[in-house]
């Protein structure tokens, strides 16, 4: 089903890390809006796994040649979103491997980095770029230094880059808890009990759906008047 009128409509997209979880969601939710939807990740689906309706490409946010590689063959485009990001390990300071930690930061902070900087020669004037953080950034728990850093660091760069980067829109989404594939690697009994404990300490009772995370993205590029903003999308998670 398409939406009508949106300001998406036969703009062009890339999402960075969109093959599975809220950047799935966010492609199919553009493409409903009339959007060109172009994924990039550094592994790209199965053949039955794949949607006629969105352009799949690979990149490796790690690496330059591969993101200049990508926005070449995309040419001019209007909005990037950024959803790629490692699984980080919870582990207190005194266990912390810093070359694992700055593996991690190379993938979701300088990886950001660069995939912006690839982009501007093609990125519109009056395009947008949304990055992704987490509620990590501003909730403190123990044995998450590292996703704190990354996550708080990202916050940080996207309002700075709202105001280099002008006319251009930069946001960031920071969502909470979200059923997606970040969780398969639990059991499905230790999923299902530590959504119903997150479930319970939320006001609004309930984990998140990668539909309603994608959202926030949709504002982030439809709102021409939204920029320099992080957007919680947490079921309350920060209160």
């Amino acid at each position: 089903m398409t939406i009508p009128d949106s300001p998406l409509k036969r703009q062009k997209l890339v999402i960075l890390g969109g093959t599975s979880g809220i950047g799935a969601a966010v492609a199919y939710a553009a493409a409903a809006r009339g959007a060109e939807v172009v994924l990039a990740s550094r592994r790209l689906p199965h053949a039955g796994e794949k949607n006629d309706a969105l352009r799949l490409m690979q990149a490796d946010l790690t690496d330059d040649a591969s993101l200049r590689a990508l926005f070449a063959a995309v040419g001019a485009f209007d909005h990037l979103v950024i959803t790629a990001g490692p699984l980080v390990d919870a582990k207190p300071l005194a266990e912390t491997a810093f070359e694992q930690a700055q593996a991690d930061f190379n993938v979701k902070f300088w990886g950001s980095l660069r995939a912006v900087q690839a982009a501007l020669p093609t990125l519109a004037p009056q395009g947008s770029i949304t990055l992704t953080s987490g509620q990590l950034s501003r909730k403190y728990l123990n044995g998450q230094l590292v996703k704190t850093a990354i996550n708080g660091a990202l916050e940080a760069v996207g309002k700075q880059l709202a105001k280099e980067l002008a006319p251009r829109r930069v946001n960031v989404v920071s969502p909470g808890i979200t059923a997606t594939e970040a969780y398969d690697g639990m059991s499905a009994v230790q999923r299902q009990a530590l959504f119903e404990r997150v479930s319970g300490s939320l006001p609004v009772g309930r984990i998140g759906q990668a539909a309603d995370v994608a959202a926030g993205y949709l504002l982030a590029m439809e709102n021409g008047f939204v920029t320099g903003s992080v957007i919680d999308i947490d079921g309350g998670g920060l209160l």
